[in-house]
């Protein structure tokens, strides 16, 4: 049926996307630009199905959130091994030319774009990365700035509830004065009067706006208008990603490890409730800040181009589905814990996606 997401997966073929970390996943894009695949590891899949009672309860009555939506969890079988992978929302727009992407964590131990990474036409930069190129931050409008930080505290909370960690923000920024210059303006891939199936950036922060008839350049894209400490407008893509990893022992060794060599409170890897805070502080204190200059992206601000980072068409994303997202919300710690056997699966699949066939591993990792 057209407009779900069987349909944008099936009906055209996927676009493959360079991977920015190191796991190993393989990652698709839907040819309208609305779904992600990934490929996900068997442990993933079975959290998942564990997390999902909860986390679909507390979305679905919290639709201001800036956590992944998962569509559909599937197991293929190819060459004698099951291949787990799961649908989720898009963030980063294609249509919408990104001139800088990071992972962010609120780490600084190993958190900078690898040598092979910066040779990507759109790289993915890290923690240390954005605090050199924008070490004033992103400048937001206060009200935007409260929602926002106000939208990560309730997401935090709810992933520290259910014990995870060493999830990310993935941040895309649009320069609307570059594209202007470069003439590489998004490009409008649907009528004013269609609604989109993903619920944008902005609407994940502040809910939909109602009553304007002709959409400014920021709401037609999704983005939430902001700019650098020289003036020039921008256009923010976020979304937390990286959901799947539980803090239990292995992770629990990690850190300690990695403790004893190197300042723990500098490691990617904590203990959820420190993790959530100091990923907290770091985004509203580091990366998104208050602005007293009143920006707007139908309003060229004149000033000197930055001389940022080189960069080419984005890769893959977009922001949250609306109508068609599975909301997830709060659930207790121990749900999340239970040893219980998992609960349904998303979608349809012919295998479990948490079987394993003899000798065969899932392929792919969470980043």
């Amino acid at each position: 049926m057209e407009g779900t997401p069987v349909y944008s997966l099936c009906n055209d073929p996927l676009i493959e996307l360079s991977n920015p970390g190191a796991s190993g996943s393989v990652f698709y894009v839907s040819s309208d630009d609305e779904f992600i695949i990934k490929t996900v590891q068997h442990k993933e899949a079975e959290f998942l199905q564990k997390l999902l009672p909860g986390y679909f309860m507390n979305l679905n009555q919290n639709k201001r959130t800036l956590l992944p939506k998962f569509y559909g969890l599937y197991c293929i079988q190819a060459g004698g091994k099951n291949i787990r992978i799961v649908a989720m929302n898009n963030l980063l727009p294609r249509a919408v030319p990104m001139r800088l992407k990071y992972d962010l964590k609120g780490s600084t131990y190993k958190r900078r774009a690898s040598p092979k990474e910066r040779m990507k036409s759109l790289p993915t930069y890290k923690d240390l990365d954005f605090m050199q190129d924008l070490p004033d931050g992103l400048l937001l409008e206060t009200d935007h700035y409260n929602a926002l930080c106000k939208t990560i505290q309730r997401d935090c909370l709810l992933l520290q509830s259910f014990k995870i960690m060493d999830y990310s923000l993935l941040l895309g920024i649009h320069n609307v004065d570059l594209a202007e210059e470069e003439g590489s303006m998004p490009v409008q891939k649907r009528n004013q009067g269609q609604k989109p199936l993903y619920c944008t950036t902005m609407e994940a922060i502040q809910g939909e706006v109602k009553g304007k008839a002709t959409p400014q350049y920021s709401e037609s894209t999704g983005g939430v208008p902001a700019h650098n400490s020289k003036g020039e407008r921008l256009l923010i893509f976020i979304g937390i990603i990286d959901i799947l990893q539980s803090y239990r022992l292995v992770k629990k060794l990690e850190h300690s490890w990695k403790a004893l060599v190197h300042d723990g409170d500098t490691v990617s890897v904590h203990r959820p409730g420190f993790y959530a805070d100091r990923f907290q502080k770091f985004m509203c204190n580091t990366v998104f800040r208050k602005s007293s200059l009143k920006t707007s992206p139908s309003k060229k601000v004149r000033g000197p181009i930055a001389g940022q980072r080189k960069a080419n068409s984005a890769v893959g994303g977009q922001s949250q589905p609306g109508q068609l997202s599975v909301m997830v919300a709060q659930s207790n710690s121990e749900q999340t814990q239970s040893d219980e056997e998992s609960t349904p699966v998303l979608g349809d699949s012919a295998v479990s996606p948490t079987s394993d066939t003899p000798g065969s591993e899932g392929k792919g990792v969470e980043g």
